[in-house]
């Protein structure tokens, strides 16, 4: 029997050793970390006959060497044991490829960019499900793509659930355990994968029907080292797509052109002059307009004002939406129906509650400066703003100038608050609060707000989480908590939070 290890214990990794069992592989998976909850999947995947090693990492040493290594996407692609399986003839790849391998007869949309992904990958899911499609979210967002994988029998196999459904179901699943809720006969239309450059990196010979590419700013450059790397890694994705859909409102994409991208569909949230293809999809009179050749009729699909989320970012977001599902095939109905009835994605710009007129709005998705530049843009003014995390690199300059321009007040959480501080300084910004917690950040955000009479707190850390929470969603969620909690009790909530916080 064929060896096969898989690194990476999250849900990522399960899935792709279920996978990998289900074909025949002996399994064995490993993660350096333990803990209870690590301890208790260890002994369910024992009972699947997948052996799990926990707090060791592989090592290739001795003849019984694993065939094939599957790597889940947090794992880097250049650490040294992969850099020598590589070297040893192994087979390395990540799980996104060994689900591309089992699904490749389907047609796939792929979703990848710095910004905007998640809500675009959200909302063209949201689409194919109002045109009675099977196409589940997967990848970073929703299922893991290998559990979408282990859900397939093969076209026509079973029956599918018929009707569209509401939407809020797309989200409803991504919190749940996804394999448990889709069907073992699920007989797939399409899969819908928003893709990080993580993912596209360990994934060699992926190549979807209709590939997306909504904006690109420097991120992640601690692991993938320049951006002309981080660039290469995203446009792989991009070359190996059937049909391309590029944002072209972000500067940097618009400066690749048609140069680098003759055969792409372009789109622009500012008409049809600014679009840079003689085909394309743009914004006119309240319409998303398509043009699909450069001969045919520009057509009307969708009202711009059907959609419920702020910002001319989501204006982006749709426009690559409703590009990609008629380009699908996709009628105007369905777009229409599913983008009246599309709620938001949660913490992206998500409206928690409203407590003495002050609207709490949680951002925590917001990881870099340019998505809490493109947050605090999008929300009335002036705001209260709480940032601050685990620190990224990147060009702060644009965040600071937005900070100036609409920021009443700023609290500063988490251990970038000291160089956060320091930064607002040297631009001459000096209404800031270090607080630390989220749990000091709510009532003192609640008090300066009615000071400053500003009608919006928002949480847009311009950080990952990984200093305080396990991840954005743990903190927008302990957000959304405290938020609650004060609107329910006002003042009388007060020391109840910052007790929680002790």
């Amino acid at each position: 029997m064929s060896k096969a290890h898989v690194i990476g214990l999250g849900k990522s990794g399960v899935a792709a050793a279920r996978l990998l069992k289900r074909e025949g592989w002996e399994v064995e998976l490993s993660d350096g970390n333990t803990s209870e909850t690590l301890l208790q999947q260890q002994q369910e995947l024992a009972a699947e006959q997948i052996t799990v090693k926990l707090g060791q990492s592989l090592e290739l040493n001795g003849d019984n060497l694993p065939q094939l290594i599957v790597v889940s996407p947090g794992v880097p692609w250049d650490i040294p044991i992969l850099i020598k399986a590589r070297q040893l003839g192994i087979e390395t790849i990540g799980e996104m490829e060994l689900a591309w391998r089992n699904l490749r007869s389907l047609p796939w949309v792929g979703i990848t960019g710095t910004n905007g992904k998640t809500t675009t990958t959200a909302l063209i899911a949201a689409i194919f499900k109002a045109a009675d499609l099977d196409a589940p979210a997967c990848g970073n967002i929703g299922y893991a793509a290998c559990e979408v994988a282990l859900s397939w029998r093969g076209k026509g196999a079973g029956s599918r659930e018929q009707g569209a459904g509401g939407v809020r179901e797309i989200f409803d699943n991504y919190c749940t355990d996804a394999i448990n809720r889709v069907s073992p006969n699920s007989s797939l239309d399409w899969v819908i994968a928003e893709l990080s450059s993580y993912q596209i990196e360990s994934s060699s010979s992926l190549a979807p029907r209709i590939g997306v590419w909504t904006t690109f700013t420097p991120d992640h450059l601690s692991r993938h080292k320049t951006l002309e790397n981080y660039y290469n890694i995203k446009a792989k994705l991009l070359h190996q797509s059937e049909l391309q859909v590029f944002n072209g409102d972000d500067a940097y994409l618009r400066q690749q052109g048609l140069s680098a991208w003759p055969n792409a569909y372009w789109t622009s949230v500012k008409g049809k002059d600014f679009l840079i293809s003689e085909k394309g999809f743009y914004i006119e009179d309240d319409w998303v307009v398509e043009k699909l050749t450069a001969t045919s009729t520009p057509e009307p699909i969708v009202k711009v004002s059907t959609l419920r989320m702020v910002g001319e970012h989501n204006q982006q977001n749709l426009l690559m939406a409703v590009a990609t599902a008629r380009l699908a095939g996709i009628n105007r109905d369905a777009i229409a129906r599913a983008i009246s009835e599309f709620p938001g994605v949660a913490h992206r710009l998500e409206h928690i509650c409203t407590w003495e007129g002050i609207d709490f709005i949680n951002d925590s998705k917001a990881t870099n400066y340019d998505a809490a530049e493109v947050g605090l843009a999008s929300v009335k003014s002036p705001a209260i703003l709480i940032a601050g995390g685990e620190a990224k690199a990147g060009d702060d300059t644009g965040w600071l100038a937005q900070i100036q321009t609409k920021a009443a007040a700023v609290l500063l959480i988490g251990s970038a608050a000291p160089a956060f501080a320091q930064r607002l300084q040297e631009v001459g910004y000096y209404s800031y609060h270090i607080v630390e917690t989220m749990e000091k950040a709510i009532p003192k955000s609640a008090e300066l707000a009615k000071e400053y009479q500003a009608p919006v707190v928002l949480l847009s850390p311009a950080c990952a989480s990984f200093d305080q929470y396990p991840n954005f969603e743990v903190r927008g969620d302990r957000f959304r908590e405290l938020c609650l909690a004060w609107a329910a009790g006002g003042k009388l909530q007060h020391n109840l939070i910052l007790s929680s916080s002790l």
